[in-house]
């Protein structure tokens, strides 16, 4: 019973070391060329928690009646009839 269970856990360490391998910088590039793309990639958010589009630009938020007025446009619209038999039909 305990090889089963030495024998999984190997399995699953094994397993998930693989996930991690390229989280280091190939060795074969110049130390400018990594400096300048830790440069570039890492970009100071300008709040905490504000999620940052990948093209540098932080998104505006909506407030709760800006959206509710955009679920009842595609409601009149017909937006949310079509998705739903076209999209989340089963």
């Amino acid at each position: 019973m305990k090889s089963l269970t030495i024998a999984i856990a190997l399995v699953g360490v094994t397993a998930t070391a693989s996930a991690f391998a390229q989280s280091n910088p190939p060795s074969n590039t110049s130390a400018t060329e990594t400096t300048q793309v830790a440069a570039n990639t890492t970009q100071a958010p300008e709040s905490a928690g504000q999620w940052v589009a990948p093209y540098g630009q932080p998104t505006q938020g909506k407030t709760r009646a800006q959206v509710y007025q955009e679920l009842v446009h595609a409601e009149q619209d017909g937006q949310l009839a079509y998705l739903n038999s076209t999209v989340y039909a089963h």
